[in-house]
């Protein structure tokens, strides 16, 4: 169980240090299926370990000024209000039916990003959403980190790329930034439901994702923006399909 804690969670480490995302994805599966927590422990867990990966790995990110922070600071804020909201959902909806949810968002999110890699280079615009448009997509984002305690760097890293036009890479750094605020939300809000934790295991697995943080930032800067848009896309697309099919048959 130790080494599987820490293989995983160092694996985990690296996607997030180099994508700016994608931490919960495989740590609510992992902590799901593979270390035998229930849904919701699964999902509280993500927030430590995704909370303290992002915050290591946002440190190199920012010394390469990949990291926009008063958009980060701002969109961390407002998502905040949609991470508590999604805190109180989450705990009224059964494990398995959160589960296949999530697998679905996955495979939409996925999609959203393969087509988006795939497209012709097109010029890089100024122009951005409105206000109100960045605002329901900090608060949507917020109710995703809630409802299944992913960090939201899935969903943050399309938002600032669809709805402030921020280049992947600052996408990516800024993303970091919005969920170390999201995920300490996140894991306030449940403290008054009660958290029940093996906390040397969420911890021996957190310091292995943090040190896998500090191996994937470097990485950013060797891999070009749509190779890494197109490898984030390709595991949103696998979680979501063993994710969906597991729950599906279990």
């Amino acid at each position: 169980m130790i080494a599987q804690s820490l293989i995983i969670g160092c694996v985990i480490g690296i996607v997030v240090g180099a994508l700016g995302a994608g931490g919960g994805i495989l740590s609510v599966p992992a902590l799901f299926f593979l270390l035998g927590y229930s849904a919701h422990d699964a999902a509280t867990g993500s927030l430590i370990i995704v909370g303290l990966t992002a915050l290591v790995s946002l440190i190199f990110r920012a010394r390469h000024h990949e990291v926009n922070w008063k958009t980060g600071a701002i969109f961390g804020v407002v998502s905040c209000v949609g991470t508590v909201l999604g805190t109180h959902i989450s705990y009224r909806i059964d494990g398995r039916a959160l589960m296949f949810s999530f697998a679905i968002l996955l495979a939409v999110v996925g999609i959203a990003m393969l087509w988006q890699a795939l497209q012709p280079p097109r010029e890089e615009s100024a122009k951005q959403s409105g206000a109100s448009e960045v605002v329901l997509s900090a608060i949507g984002t917020g109710i995703l980190t809630g409802l299944f305690g992913v960090g939201g760097g899935f969903m943050i890293v399309p938002a600032l790329l669809f709805t402030l036009n921020l280049p992947i890479r600052q996408a990516s750094g800024t993303s970091l930034l919005v969920m170390t605020i999201t995920s300490a939300t996140g894991l306030l809000a449940r403290i008054p439901a009660g958290i029940s934790l093996d906390w040397s295991g969420i911890l021996l697995f957190a310091l292995a994702s943090m040190a896998g943080g500090l191996v994937g930032g470097p990485l950013t800067s060797r891999v070009s923006s749509r190779t890494l848009t197109i490898i984030f896309a390709a595991l949103l697309l696998a979680i979501s399909i063993y994710t969906g099919v597991t729950t599906a048959l279990g």
